[in-house]
């Protein structure tokens, strides 16, 4: 029998503290053919060898982490989604390709909105399967539209991709043997950013890697666990285990079994690497003997939704003689500032400059400073990430400048700027997570807990809208009481 099978989703991670709303200029937006083409699991537009399925790319719109996403935006995408989905009508299946954490402003579950309407279109006989990142937020509503979830189950997400590949290899498996499947959903009043909850380290790696156990139960075709994301002040926000299968009573037993599993560990998750103030890690570093250091400025990370611009730490940086003068080296990755580049490029290499960076994006956490600098170097570029970037050189610290947000999410992103990472004193990064290829970059890690709208500091963001009662708001609170709802086929 052949197959006709839609792809298409809107995926951002949005911090609703984060002051810098999202646009469609945030997202790289695909269309068609080239969404098939843009997964390394489909080769020659084919999944695993399977001639008799034909694939129809809808819209998939990605963006890095930001803040929420405008209402005109999102229907914006949303609306070409749809009728593109229209226009390939009927499907047998379709891929949800989602994050699971994005916000629109004015809505609390954007994902349940999107699906909702996606499953009027398709109707009930479609299979639709969803591979998410294990920082989303999974509400009833996603639960009662979507047939079968699966979810990365590394963080650092080593895994995003194959959790993908498994979302469409769950959908094929659900057509070919003609199974419409049960879910169990759980919720579990916990919120924990990704930065205490890595899997490489305990308790998250013996949580996640309990799932495997799951995997190997009879009438289990799927168990997920999303730690969520905790930056959300919506009443979604929370860790959730979904178990889909086909029996309704070992899929609620199994999903029972990996909540409280989750919520026993709740008080053992942290940090894998030193912690504390701005001023302690500098401090810290350069008590090294061993170079580089690296250093998290965690608060305004654009990986987990941070606006990118504020500059505690390079203005910290700059006040210490050291490397105010060049005696010691730092790199700072990076300052968004599309005023600054510009004026980079109108100097050009070489010319010394004059100009303000921070308080743009973030005035709420940041502020502007002014420093005089050298043009190192400079990178055109039309990428929806990053844009034109700048490398000035201010005393010993170098500090890359994009027009627009950007990541460094691993070492070698800065071979492209010329620059080694090898030759500095000190890297400080906006990024959470400092286990992987960091680890092997520098023996010494450090997380500065600064300020911004991905702030570590959970118990004192001003949540209004989160259900309580919810660790680690409320610490005494009782343990819940284990009963999740299970979803019948839908039909």
């Amino acid at each position: 029998m052949a197959y006709r099978i839609g792809i298409g989703g809107i995926a951002i991670e949005s911090s609703t503290f984060s002051p810098l709303p999202s646009t469609t200029s945030n997202f790289d937006i695909q269309r068609g053919d080239e969404i098939v083409a843009s997964y390394p699991y489909f080769e020659n537009g084919t999944f695993e060898g399977r001639e008799d399925v034909t694939w129809f790319g809808t819209l998939k719109a990605r963006a890095i982490p930001g803040g929420a996403v405008t209402a005109e935006s999102y229907a914006e995408m949303k609306g070409e989604l749809l009728e593109r989905l229209k226009a390939v009508l009927p499907l047998d299946g379709f891929f949800f390709d989602i994050h699971g954490a994005m916000s629109v402003i004015g809505m609390d579950d954007a994902e349940g909105d999107l699906v909702t309407d996606i499953r009027a279109l398709v109707g009930p006989q479609c299979i639709i399967s969803t591979g998410m990142d294990l920082h989303g937020n999974v509400t009833e509503r996603e639960v009662e539209n979507i047939d079968i979830f699966t979810a990365y189950r590394e963080a650092p997400h080593i895994d995003a991709m194959e959790t993908k590949a498994r979302a469409v290899r769950n959908l094929l498996m659900c057509l070919d043997g003609g199974i419409r499947p049960y879910r169990a959903w759980q919720r579990v009043p916990v919120g924990l950013p990704g930065e205490r909850t890595s899997t490489f380290w305990e308790p998250g790696k013996t949580v996640y890697g309990k799932l495997k156990e799951s995997d190997g139960v009879p009438g289990v075709l799927d168990a997920s666990l999303w730690v969520g994301y905790v930056w959300a002040d919506q009443p979604r926000n929370s860790c959730t285990t979904v178990v889909t299968g086909t029996d309704p009573e070992v899929i609620k037993a199994e999903a029972t079994k990996i909540a409280k599993r989750y919520w026993d560990a709740r008080t053992q998750f942290d940090f894998g690497v030193p912690t504390g103030d701005a001023d302690w890690t500098i401090a810290e570093a350069l008590k090294q003997t061993v170079t580089p250091v690296v250093i998290s400025d965690s608060g305004d990370n654009p990986t987990a939704g941070g606006a990118g611009d504020i500059p505690i730490m390079t203005q910290k940086l700059l006040a210490i003689p050291e490397f105010a003068s060049g005696e010691k080296t730092a790199l700072i990755a990076s300052l968004m500032n599309r005023a600054a580049v510009e004026a980079a490029f109108a100097a050009g290499v070489g010319a010394e400059i004059t100009v303000t960076l921070g308080g743009v994006n973030d005035p709420v956490n940041g502020f502007p400073i002014e420093v005089t600098g050298i043009v190192q170097s400079l990178h055109p570029s039309d990428n929806v990430w990053g844009g034109d970037i700048a490398i000035l050189k201010v005393g010993g610290v170098t500090i890359i400048v994009p027009s627009r947000r950007i990541q460094f999410g691993m070492p070698d992103s800065f071979d492209q700027y010329g620059l080694d990472a090898k030759s500095f004193d000190i890297i400080v990064i906006k990024i959470g997570y400092l286990d992987h290829e960091w680890e092997e970059l520098a023996p010494v890690r450090l997380l500065a807990l600064t300020p911004g709208a991905v702030n570590q500091d959970i118990v004192n963001l001003p949540f209004q809208h989160v259900q309580r009662p919810f660790f680690p708001l409320d610490p005494d609170m009782p343990e819940p009481d284990w009963a999740p709802v299970v979803f019948g086929p839908i039909s």
